[in-house]
Formats: C-alpha cells, sequence, structure tokens
C-alpha cells in the first residue's frame, strides 16, 4: 500500500512521520525507513533525513504479515463493541501487545481471540488492531480498530487532538490550586532508555490538564485529561511538577507501596466520533485496587 504525505513543518523525517502519521507505531516508521520504503524526491530516506517545506514523502507499507502471535482465550470486560472498534477495561498488570518477556498474556493475545481476524493490520504483526497503548500497571479503557478504515479514521482523531481521553490518579502532596494545565514537551530520558522525561532537546509537545476531585493528608485525587498522548505523559508531567503518582516507582518513590502493584491510574473515560458519524462517550468505573486506596486515605 502507497501513501503519501506533503511536508509543511522542517525537522527529522522520523518525528515528520511519527507526528503526522498517530496510526503508525514509532518502531513500525523506523523500520519502513531502515528498509528504503521510504523515499522523497524518488530516492530512499534515512531518518535523520530532513525534508524541506513542500516536499512530498512516499511510504511503501507492506500488506500485512501473517500474525504469528497466538490467540489466547483470556476474558476481556467489552465497554462496547461493533463491526469497527472494540473499547475495553484493561486490568492493571496486562500488557497491551506482545514484546520480549511477554510473549503471552497480552491484551492483542486477547482479542485474537475475541475478535478472530477482525482487526487492523495497520500496526504490523505484533500490534493488530491498537490505536493507542496505557500502560502495563495502568487499568481502563482502550480501543482497538477492526479494519484498516477504522483504524485511520480513529488515528486522525488522536492527531488532532479531539479524541478526549480522561484518567483519575492518585498523586503524593497537596496541589496548591483546584486545577491547572501541565504544558512542557516530553522525550525520551538521555541516559535511561525506558524513561520520558521533560526536555527541550527532542521533546515533542505534550499538554495535560487535571483539576482535584478531593484532598487527602498528604495525598490528593486528580483528575487528567490528555490534550496529547506522549508515552508516560500522566506519569511525567505530575512528577515533573512535584506530585508524582502514587505507587509510581519509575518517576516517583522508588519503593513500592505495600499492597498496590505499580501507579495508581485509571483510564476512566473516553469521547471520540465513531467511523460511523455517532459520538460516543464511555466511562468505567475505578477498579477495586483504586477504591481500597481511596477508602484507605479517608481513614487517615
Amino acid at each position: 500500500m502507497k501513501a503519501t504525505l506533503t511536508v509543511t513543518d522542517p525537522g527529522r523525517v522520523d518525528a515528520l512521520l511519527a507526528a503526522a502519521m498517530p496510526e503508525l507505531s514509532r518502531a513500525f516508521v523506523q523500520k519502513l525507513l531502515e528498509e528504503g520504503r521510504v523515499t522523497c524526491r524518488g530516492r530512499p530516506v534515512k531518518k535523520s533525513f530532513r525534508p524541506e517545506p513542500g516536499d512530498e514523502l512516499t511510504l511503501d507499507i507492506p500488506e500485512p504479515e501473517p500474525l504469528e502471535v497466538a490467540a489466547e482465550e483470556i476474558p476481556l470486560d467489552v465497554v462496547y463493541e461493533d463491526a469497527d472498534v472494540i473499547v475495553v477495561n484493561k486490568p492493571k498488570g496486562m500488557v497491551v501487545h506482545p514484546a520480549p518477556g511477554h510473549a503471552g498474556g497480552t491484551l492483542v493475545n486477547a482479542l485474537m481471540a475475541h475478535c478472530g481476524a477482525d482487526l487492523s493490520g495497520i500496526n504490523g504483526v505484533l500490534r493488530p488492531g491498537i490505536v493507542h497503548r496505557i500502560d502495563k500497571d495502568t487499568s481502563g479503557l482502550l480501543i482497538a480498530a477492526k479494519n484498516d478504515a477504522a483504524h485511520r479514521f480513529l488515528a486522525a482523531q488522536l492527531a488532532d487532538h479531539t479524541l478526549s481521553r480522561t484518567y483519575e490518579c492518585v498523586v503524593l502532596g497537596n496541589l496548591r490550586d483546584d486545577s491547572g494545565t501541565v504544558d512542557a514537551p516530553i522525550g525520551r530520558h538521555p541516559t535511561d532508555r525506558k524513561r520520558q522525561c521533560v526536555t527541550d532537546k527532542n521533546g515533542r509537545s505534550a499538554v495535560t490538564h487535571w483539576r482535584v476531585l478531593a484532598r487527602f493528608p498528604g495525598y490528593t485525587h486528580v483528575e487528567c485529561r490528555l490534550e496529547t498522548g506522549r508515552t508516560h505523559q500522566i506519569r511525567v508531567h505530575m512528577a515533573h511538577i512535584g506530585h508524582p503518582i502514587l505507587g509510581d516507582t519509575v518517576y516517583g518513590a522508588k519503593k513500592p507501596v505495600p499492597g498496590l502493584e505499580g501507579q495508581c491510574l485509571h483510564a476512566r473515560k473516553l469521547r471520540f466520533i465513531h467511523p460511523d458519524g455517532r459520538e460516543l462517550e464511555l466511562e468505567c468505573p475505578l477498579p477495586d485496587y483504586f477504591e481500597k486506596v481511596l477508602e484507605k486515605l479517608g481513614r487517615l
């Protein structure tokens, strides 16, 4: 499949493609570049190439390979499903797609068993249907697309920030204000490749809007609405303003919280335009682990 993109802003070709075509994962874009499948002015380009505004990039996207990930009969909490999309409430601890160390038991394995062949192939063999991701230890709503047309339609809403995602979390400390916005670019950490950080060097625009839901001694229950969707965005932004998420041993206190695996962060609401033109607004309740945290904090 051929795809074309007219360049409007300066920058490296890998960053430009990642920003303009969010339906393609960064790893998939890198693979296309490495295989010479991205051309400009008729010649293959490398990831460091900087096209000029007005240049046209052509992508030769291969047909999806036969999927080598096994379908697994893993129970799914399906919040909404039709012929185009499926929205699930992912439990804490479940990895979204197969990766080294997590070949099975992932959401993709479960979706393959549930949906069969009805998943988009846009993101390659390991991420069929996955439009956006949430971390392993973040619970809550996630959309998968059942065909390529639906995938492109939803990815366009991610790109123009009209797909609304609202989270709830518990953070350390008491926020001074009742609401606010963190507008700080996020990029990969310069020395730890597994972490992200606020940085102007190769950082991408990142905006998180937050408001206080409840206050406890030493802790705050917060709602966060994503305007952008960078990796670990809420976790990085809340730590950046001095209020890391409870249980986040990557961006907060290194010592785990007894009885809590990973960060106390839940993707609670989604609002988007369905490929058939309807606006859908979906919500799932706080999971038991989150309610127990709030109950314990209320007793302090």
